[in-house]
């Protein structure tokens, strides 16, 4: 109060030099303090019209410069890529917002604090996890394919923003929200025709290893006539590969004549599309030609909750699909299709999945298949897993050496030219589906299936995906369960008969992913087999990629469309050698 009387009677001149004195010297009593930094990050929620959650998944924003397509299909391992970023949820609630931040981790950049300034497209996803209660004691949350192939980007129920165009800039920040307002629809189920038919079962030995029904399918190609002799007993094709919706490369009807022709990137070619179509109408004529050898062709569906495929053997991860296909599909195929049913009459091919696939089936199941055709094969030796000696060498991603870091890899033209290295594709990886062996991609699926089960129930890693360092102990698990050129090495004494004659494999010298040295490897040891020796064929095509199947007088781009008769030459030969006395097969000339 004393105070206030002695400012009263102040004059105005006096009371401003006052307070401007003052208010300087509170200003030096405080501390500096920097301006806040500019935050850039993104949220993304799911619309509360979503009502089946909470949600378990991936949430992952995918950033690109144009789009079209969408920015969620323009994701490689190539140097096209656009940006990605990913999150796991669970039990995420709808109207719930996870934010993309730079400490989340990216592909190819790695974190959104990179970003180069710019205008984008941005789209929120989120890849939906199913729970499995294993026969192992084991809980995982996996995504469940739903008739596409395990492909996140278009696979039904999941979910999905309608792409903005934003600008970008992370020195000056900026917080974008993103809700996820789309459901990807159902795909409707194949329809039959009178050639092709479709088929699926409930596999009583996956359902047990899952804790849920499972299920294993096939596209049947039916020879021709085949319900017009009732007594006649056919020959089994079985073609590995990829998913397949319906059984392809087969059609009634000519090529469109009002069909455009596109340009084919990886061939160099125009109008492969009306290639595709001449040949797949070619094999229709074949097919139906009376002198044409008639036996039942298919293409197994046997998609899972790691990839679009379960390349045929049994697995820690995977379940038991080697013997659920040998001893539950086929003899159900074979029965209802007046299939030969035995050992004899069964023949593996395929080529890349497919080569590994059918070259496995064929030295795990000896008895049960009468020969095996494997193109282009996945790694069949793992001391040459593509690029990299798992036994040996200490880091997948580098090259070991003292003062350096030489990148090792992925991708190859067969020029030599590198597009891709085996890092940035298991980043990609990384980014997709985390830790666990959830992305549906390529090294995530040889590991889900070689890898022993980890502690947490998922896929124990061969290497660290983040670094590279290679686990020697999971290795040498790979080494003496799935090393195919080790395992007919180690167990040649009690197999090699089994195998005589019946082990045919094909590589081109450039293929594109490095899967010749592999087959180098291989090789070596079958040459040097005695009692017996191994009598197939090792062969390779002079500067053939991916996917080289062992035709010296067709481009890569026309063979690789004739998988279902190329090998009859061989196949007829085999079958006039080992078919019991007295069966008569109809339309081979045998």
């Amino acid at each position: 109060m004393q105070l206030k009387r002695c400012l009263d009677n102040l004059s105005p001149l006096f009371l401003l030099i006052f307070v401007v004195v003052v208010g300087s010297c509170s200003n030096k009593e405080k501390p500096n303090t920097p301006p806040l930094k500019p935050v850039l990050n993104f949220g993304i929620s799911i619309d509360k019209k979503f009502a089946d959650g909470p949600f378990d998944g991936r949430i992952l924003l995918v950033i690109a410069k144009t789009n079209d397509p969408e920015p969620r299909f323009q994701i490689s391992d190539g140097p096209s890529s656009q940006m990605i970023f990913g999150i796991t949820v669970d039990q995420l609630q709808a109207g719930s917002e996870v934010v993309i931040d730079s400490s989340v981790f990216g592909y190819p950049i790695q974190s959104i604090k990179n970003i180069p300034p710019g205008d984008y497209y941005i789209q929120g996803f989120l890849n939906k996890y199913t729970t499995f209660n294993l026969a192992n004691g084991h809980t995982v949350k996996l995504h469940m394919d739903q008739g596409e192939g395990q492909q996140w980007a278009s696979s039904p129920k999941n979910l999905f923003s309608t792409p903005q165009k934003v600008t970008i800039n992370p020195a000056t920040g900026g917080n974008f929200k993103i809700s996820l307002t789309n459901e990807i629809p159902p795909i409707p189920d194949p329809v039959d025709t009178k050639y092709i038919k479709h088929v699926k079962i409930e596999s009583k030995l996956l359902s047990e290893f899952w804790g849920r029904p499972m299920y294993l399918g096939a596209n049947i190609l039916l020879p021709h006539d085949w319900d017009k002799q009732p007594d006649a007993r056919y020959p089994l094709m079985i073609f590995h590969g990829h998913f397949p919706y319906t059984f392809g490369g087969f059609s009634e009807t000519p090529p469109d004549p009002n069909l455009k022709p596109d340009y084919s990137e990886r061939f160099k070619i125009e109008g492969y599309n009306k290639i595709v179509q001449q040949e797949a109408y070619d094999l229709y004529k074949q097919w139906t030609g009376p002198r044409f050898p008639r036996y039942i062709a298919i293409e197994i569906q046997h998609q899972n909750p790691y990839y679009d495929d379960s390349y045929a053997v049994n697995s820690a991860n995977l379940g038991p699909y080697g013997d659920a296909i040998t001893y539950e599909l086929l003899p159900y195929i074979e029965e209802q299709f007046n299939g030969i049913g035995e050992g004899w009459g069964r023949f593996l091919y395929g080529g890349s999945t497919g080569g590994w696939e059918a070259l496995a089936a064929q030295v795990f199941y000896p008895d049960e298949y009468n020969g095996c055709f494997a193109a282009c094969p996945d790694p069949i030796d793992f001391r040459a897993y593509t690029v990299v000696n798992l036994y040996e060498d200490e880091n997948a991603y580098y090259l070991d050496n003292d003062y350096n870091k030489t990148p090792r890899p992925g991708h190859r033209d067969y020029l030599g030219h590198v597009q891709s290295t085996i890092q940035e594709s298991n980043h990609k990886e990384l980014v997709i589906g985390g830790r666990e062996s959830r992305s549906g991609d390529q090294w995530d699926i040889w590991q889900a299936v070689y890898s022993p089960t980890g502690a947490n129930g998922y896929p124990r890693p061969i290497w660290d995906k983040l670094t590279g360092v290679i686990d020697k102990e999971v290795a040498n698990y790979w080494k003496e369960n799935y090393d195919l050129s080790h395992i007919m090495q180690r167990d040649w004494a009690k197999i090699g008969k089994k195998l005589e004659g019946k082990v045919h494999i094909y590589c081109g010298d450039m293929d594109n992913y490095y899967l010749n040295n592999a087959v180098y490897l291989a090789e070596e040891f079958l040459e040097s087999t005695t009692d017996p020796y191994y009598g197939g064929e090792v062969d390779y095509g002079d500067r053939a990629e991916h996917c080289w199947n062992g035709d010296h007088e067709n481009p890569n781009y026309i063979s690789r469309l004739r998988y279902n008769t190329m090998y009859l030459p061989k196949i007829k030969e085999r079958l006039r050698k080992t078919k019991p006395r007295g069966f008569r097969l109809i339309n081979w000339g045998i």
